[in-house]
């Protein structure tokens, strides 16, 4: 068994730690926490499983890594805190660990993360013999290894587009929602994430890694974005009321470029009211789903699915990210040390986890 550590229990944390649990070759060695209010809870409890996994949750970083664990799920957040998550991430690793994390997004594509993110972590690599995976959904794969996988199909492949097709009213991420995507803000707020080139930053990434696996060069990564205002106010669930005139719609393209046109296409289109923007595609049943189009011949479109938590479609997504990369732990394990990307970490059936279920 593989002793692993779960840091962070938020959105990803609490999936996280059912993920290991239910992994028959990982075993919950300890799970990590900011809040103090959690401090000392069971991690059953913190997963949502309903029932106690005798591990207590702990803030003492220090004494966690001392212990040497085998594998580090990292799933604290890094959209407000790179410089954080790059510091633990770097520590885990020098602790001997393997790690893997949605966290960090100019490293789904290591080859070519900049040198200041990924030069610390070869150091962390050379110096504790651990190594790093970073990948998620969208980014992830979702637009990795599934329009990899389905391109295969085709006779003809003129251009693979991958979809994230979302009402971010299921969200529980409020500052990012409203600050980072700008929903809610006047049209003339610049969010961070909209921000010319910070899409490449996210998502040219996974252009990257695409046209690797194809084979092909690219002439360049370009850039679109619309933004809609909302026409009436809308109250959601999870985070409060949106104002007539603001923000309610997001649709942007990363566009690969190969021979003059764009090829390998990564496209948003995210909402907070599904009245917003109503000739923008929507998911087949309103709420969110994630679809690769393969134009050519013959044209394959599958959209993805998934939902956690009570039907919930924005916990759904993020299970399914802590599933690919839980997955990998036990291969990175046998592998040297080292970074790996997408096109290195195979995505394998659920050896020994059908029928087994953790809740």
């Amino acid at each position: 068994m593989i002793p692993t550590v779960v840091w962070g229990t938020g959105n990803v944390g609490r999936a996280a730690i059912r993920a290991v649990e239910a992994h028959p070759a990982l075993t919950l060695t300890a799970v990590l926490v900011h809040d103090p209010a959690k401090t000392g809870r069971d991690a059953g409890e913190l997963g949502g499983l309903g029932r106690t996994l005798g591990v207590a949750a702990t803030d003492d970083i220090a004494a966690v890594l001392a212990a040497r664990p085998r594998a580090v799920v990292y799933a604290a957040s890094g959209d407000i805190r790179p410089d954080d998550a790059l510091a633990d991430i770097g520590r885990a690793i020098r602790a001997g660990a393997v790690v893997v994390t949605p966290s960090l997004y100019p490293l789904y594509d290591q080859r070519n993360a900049p040198p200041e993110l990924r030069d610390p972590l070869l150091a962390a690599v050379a110096e504790g013999g651990g190594s790093l995976f970073v990948s998620g959904v969208d980014p992830g794969w979702g637009n990795d290894v599934l329009p990899l996988l389905v391109s295969g199909l085709g006779t003809e492949v003129d251009v693979i587009r991958c979809q994230e097709i979302f009402d971010y009213s299921t969200y529980e991420q409020e500052d990012s929602v409203r600050h980072l995507i700008g929903m809610g803000h006047p049209l003339n707020y610049q969010p961070l994430m909209l921000a010319e080139s910070v899409p490449t930053m996210v998502w040219g990434g996974q252009i990257r890694l695409m046209a690797r696996a194809l084979g092909v060069e690219l002439d360049e990564i370009r850039e679109t974005l619309d933004r809609r205002a909302l026409e009436t106010t809308v109250t959601t669930r999870t985070m409060g009321t949106f104002a007539a005139g603001t923000q309610g719609a997001v649709r942007f393209e990363v566009q690969g470029v190969v021979g003059g046109e764009p090829r390998i296409v990564i496209e948003h289109i995210t909402r907070i009211h599904p009245s917003c923007a109503p000739d923008w595609p929507s998911p087949p049943d309103g709420v969110g789903a994630h679809r690769v189009v393969i134009e050519g011949r013959p044209r394959i479109e599958v959209t993805v699915e998934a939902s956690d938590e009570g039907e919930n479609r924005s916990a759904g997504g993020n299970a399914t990210a802590v599933g690919r990369l839980v997955s990998a732990v036990d291969w990175l394990v046998e592998a040297e040390p080292g970074l790996y990307d997408a096109l290195d970490v195979p995505l394998r059936p659920a050896v020994g986890r059908l029928g087994r279920s953790t809740a």
